[in-house]
Formats: structure tokens, sequence, C-alpha cells
């Protein structure tokens, strides 16, 4: 184990930050995208700092395949995008760059200040940067070049002890970003982390601050749920954490109002987990099915329906007017909504007569 030192306020000498080396940590070099390796070796030998942070260091760590590398460095984003002729600088406020191989897309960020807070723009140091993470499972800094990983904040501890604590203030942490809530409750399902009953609490306590989120960052939100193993266990902390009825509140009414919803429903997510595990490249209007299903079947006398043969274009459009309003405020493709509750007719006994 290696420290990194620096100065207090009055320039005395002190320990910043644990360093962990591959003995310690064991992460693999086998296991990071050659191209995120690439982009770190290209920013080093243009003379900036590099690493690999987030939630990649965290999956490395606890032994998961990382679905995305996102890189920090000191380069700021002008000077990123002139080393990268295969990059773009996205954001207007919060200015980052993607770095584009082939399908693949790399998020590059600059270090940033904590001086306007955890989501201002001002560039900073590393450790300010640091400061500005959510979790400490997730303020983690991998160097592939030396093989280490720095620790500012106690996430490697908290990581083996499968402690879920806030690097923010836990009085500013869901009040400068209330989607830290949801990603609060993701880690604790997916990395069987443990909240405090504090952290918990808060999270019960600023479950509205949800409301003043824009549909579309639910629907982002929703949709990494939606593809999760772990829905089954990230809808049961949801709803125990009061978040469920701001992200379908529509179904949260009928599970709170009805055991027998409730347990069809969960039934329906515990069958979605599965086959996110079997299939996880499945459409979306597939996995949107298990979502509508069991709503759909409280729509009408679905035997009545067949028996009277109504016609199917009457019976989908109104359907299919009740499923778009029952997943709000999550907006999906309409094609991926389409599917789903043709597919949740048709499990009702419904048959479509068209050739398509």
């Amino acid at each position: 184990m290696l420290f990194r030192y620096g100065t207090d306020s009055h320039g005395r000498l002190i320990k910043k930050a644990v360093v962990y080396t591959q003995n310690e940590h064991s992460i693999s070099i086998k296991n990071i995208d050659p191209d995120a390796l690439q982009i770190i070796n290209r920013l080093r030998d243009a003379g900036y700092a590099a690493y690999i942070v987030g939630g990649a260091v965290r999956d490395l760590i606890v032994g998961n395949k990382p679905k995305d590398f996102d890189i920090v460095t000191d380069a700021t984003p002008s000077k990123i995008k002139k080393i990268f002729r295969n990059s773009r600088i996205i954001g207007r406020r919060f200015r980052l760059v993607h770095v584009v191989f082939g399908s693949k897309i790399f998020e590059v960020s600059t270090f940033r200040s904590n001086a306007e807070g955890s989501v201002g723009n001002v560039f900073g140091t590393i450790e300010e940067d640091v400061q500005r993470r959510d979790f400490t499972m997730n303020a983690l800094y991998y160097d592939p070049v030396q093989q280490q990983v720095i620790d500012y904040v106690g996430g490697m501890r908290d990581i083996k002890k499968h402690i879920l604590r806030p690097v923010i203030a836990i009085d500013r942490i869901f009040v400068e970003d209330p989607v830290r809530m949801l990603r609060a409750i993701k880690y604790s399902a997916t990395t069987h982390a443990k909240m405090s009953h504090q952290l918990r609490h808060k999270i019960r306590n600023s479950a509205n601050l949800l409301g003043q989120v824009s549909p579309s960052r639910i629907t982002e939100e929703l949709l990494k749920i939606l593809n999760s193993s772990c829905i089954y266990e990230i809808v049961q902390e949801a709803l125990d954490t009061d978040l469920y009825i701001y992200l379908q509140p529509s179904a949260a009414c009928l599970i709170y109002d009805s055991k027998d919803f409730e347990r069809k429903y969960m039934e329906s997510i515990r069958q979605l987990g599965e086959l996110n595990k079997i299939d996880p490249d499945a459409r979306l209007g597939k996995k949107l099915l298990f979502i509508i299903k069991d709503f759909v079947k409280t729509l009408t006398d679905w035997d009545k329906e067949v028996k009277g043969k109504t016609a199917y274009s009457e019976l989908y459009a109104r359907t299919w007017a009740e499923c778009r309003n029952f997943v709000l405020p999550m907006n999906p493709v309409r094609r991926e909504l389409e599917f789903s509750v043709k597919a949740a007719i048709g499990q009702c006994g419904v048959k479509s007569h068209s050739k398509k």
C-alpha cells in the first residue's frame, strides 16, 4: 500500500490518498477495453494525466465486466478534441468529450472543481474532482499505466465491506441532483451494498425531488433499470424508499391498492430480470411487455371481447392509449411500446388479422 501526500492550509505535509497496487486491487489489464487504454496513453503522451474512473473501476475490483469505461483527465475539452479527431464536444454548460471508436463511445471529462457545488462546471484538480463523485465506491481512479487504484475517500474499503456511503454531504447530495437517489438504490441492489439508516431515511424524505426531474432523464434511468438483471431488487428498493411512485406512478398506485396486483406485477418483474440474464440484448418492446401485461389484463373482460368479436383495431387503439399513460413519465420509442401492447393483447387471447 502506497500513499499520495499533499499539504494542508498551513503547509503541513498530510496523506491525501491511499494508492493500491496491482497485488492489492487485483485488476487485470486484460479486462480493460484496448481503445480505453489507447485514449489514456495518447493523453499521457500529450503530457496530461488520465485515469479510468467511476463504475468501471468498481466493477473491475469486484470482478464484473464494465459496460463502459469513463475517463477523466486534466486536459480541457478543446485540448482533448485536438488530440482525437474521432471525437466531439457535447453539452453546453457541462462540457465533455465523446471519443468514438466504431460503435463504441468513450466519455472523457475534465477534472472539475467543487467551487460551485457538485454540479458546477469549473475545471479543477483530481482532489476537487473526487469530492463531486456521488458515492465512495464510484470515486476511485485507476491508472492502467502504473496499474494503481487511487482512493481519496475510502471507496476500496467500502466496496470490500459492501457499504454504500455518499461522498457529498447528506444534506446536499440529492438536492443538487435528485437522480442520485436512483443510483443509490441501483448500487445497493446490484452490489449488495448496505445503506445506512440515515441514507435510506434521507432518500424517503427526498423522494418528492424526483418530481422536478425531466421526463427525458427519468426515461434514461428507467431504461437502464429495465435492462438490468437485478431489476427485481431495484424495483423492490424503489418501492421501499417511496421512489417508484415517481418512476411509474400508475403501477405504484395499483401495487399500493392491491396485493394481488403487486404479486403478479413483481412476478413479471422477476421474469424480466431472468430475461435480462439470458438475453440482455432483447428488444425493448419485449422487455416493456413485462411492465404492462398485468395492467392490460385489468382493462376489460377479454373473454367477453373475444366472444363479442370486437374489432382488433378498436381494442388496440384503446389499449395503446391506456398503456401510453400507464408508463408515464417514461417515454419509450413508439414502435417498441406498440410491439409490447400487441404482444399483451395477444396474451389476452385477441389475435390480429393483419398480414404484417
